[in-house]
């Protein structure tokens, strides 16, 4: 499972809905499980169907995450035209096999996300939940 404070999870769709047609990426730190920072991040490659995190900003943030005490929990992407899942391409570039990859999707006229983990060319959906307060 991973968990998502509310105010991470809108940020991550903002950050979708204003780069439609291009793929948004970013990271996700997490402590205990739960969202603590979201990161969106360029799409190197500026494309609608495939994404590239810029390394000098991967680098940054990883540092920083690091500097907190916190660990990477996900790496997110969007597919504005694709599907909810993750693409051949996804799979054979995903290279953090304890990380999970968001995925968010535009399905019935509104923005959808889901959790997959992906290792060694397999990949399992994981339950995402979405906590409304750091109580949760």
């Amino acid at each position: 499972m991973i968990a998502l404070m509310r105010a991470h999870y809108e940020q991550m769709l903002a950050d979708c809905q204003k780069r439609v047609p291009i793929e948004a990426c970013g990271l996700v730190a997490g402590a205990n499980g739960k969202s603590t920072a979201v990161f969106a991040l360029e799409n190197v490659l500026n494309s609608p169907v495939r994404y590239r995190i810029d390394p000098a900003e991967q680098l940054q943030v990883f540092n920083g995450i690091d500097e907190s005490g916190w660990e990477l929990l996900a790496i997110y992407h969007s597919h504005p035209a694709g599907p909810p899942y993750p693409s051949p391409t996804d799979i054979a570039e995903a290279g953090y096999p304890d990380t999970a990859y968001l995925i968010w999707t535009i399905q019935g006229g509104g923005w959808s996300c889901r959790a997959f983990m992906i290792w060694d060319d397999r990949v399992s959906e994981v339950e995402l939940k979405i906590l409304e307060n750091s109580i949760s």
